[in-house]
């Protein structure tokens, strides 16, 4: 009766464990992707200013809207790029 008692409070601190794991790895994703999400917009804004700084030298600036500042926000340095090239296409 008491090697019962003592694998059931085993089992039961095993069963804890793994929810809890399981709990934290549920609430772990969401957060890396908001992280991701922020770093992407820092880095993508911070190039928007680079290349208006830099390129009106050159003569070659990205216009700061709204529309802009969502593509270069969730794409980061990629975004950008596709915003140049759009620029020169369209």
């Amino acid at each position: 009766m008491i090697m019962g008692f003592e694998l059931s409070i085993i089992l039961a601190y095993a069963f804890g464990l793994i929810l809890l794991y399981i709990v934290g790895w549920i609430l772990l994703i969401p957060i890396k992707l908001i992280i991701k999400l922020i770093w992407n917009g820092v880095i993508g804004g911070a190039m928007l200013l680079l290349v208006n700084l830099i390129g009106g030298i050159f003569g070659i600036t990205i216009v700061i809207n709204p529309i802009n500042a969502l593509i270069a926000g969730f794409l980061g340095v990629p975004g950008v790029i596709l915003l140049l090239i759009l620029q020169y296409i369209l």
